[in-house]
């Protein structure tokens, strides 16, 4: 079974360490203790934490599941498009859309902003070791 240091479970979510131990201390993240006495979060408690913390973060109903939220951090508008860049904890996303529906949102470097995904093809890949 895969097991993830505080450090780690931190970093795969996008919070700070202090942030796993708090949830940890509180009950809410399963943790038990390795030989060396270091906290560790089983790879099946951390999905099942992410996937009820997801569950609560749903605010509308779309049959889109795959959101991230970020900062925008680059428009670039011409005549008819927008492409807009958005950075969520450590992903960047790129969105191809009209000019007019970047400026219906009133998107600008800085703003908090949602990347919904919605995708019939998605590539899945396991990280070098």
């Amino acid at each position: 079974m895969t097991t993830f240091r505080i450090s780690d479970a931190a970093a795969l979510l996008g919070v700070s360490a202090d942030t796993v131990r708090r949830w940890i201390d509180s009950g809410r993240l399963p943790a038990t203790r390795e030989e060396h006495g270091h906290r560790i979060v089983s790879g099946p408690d951390l999905a099942a934490f992410v996937r009820a913390q997801a569950k609560q973060a749903e605010s509308s109903q779309s049959s889109a599941r795959n959101r991230m939220r970020g900062i925008v951090t680059d428009v670039v508008r011409d005549g008819v498009m927008a492409q807009v860049e958005i950075q969520a904890g450590p992903f960047r996303v790129v969105s191809l859309m009209s000019r007019e529906a970047a400026d219906d949102l009133c998107l600008e470097v800085g703003v908090v902003a949602e990347a919904v995904i919605k995708s019939t093809n998605v590539v899945v890949e396991l990280p070098e070791p």
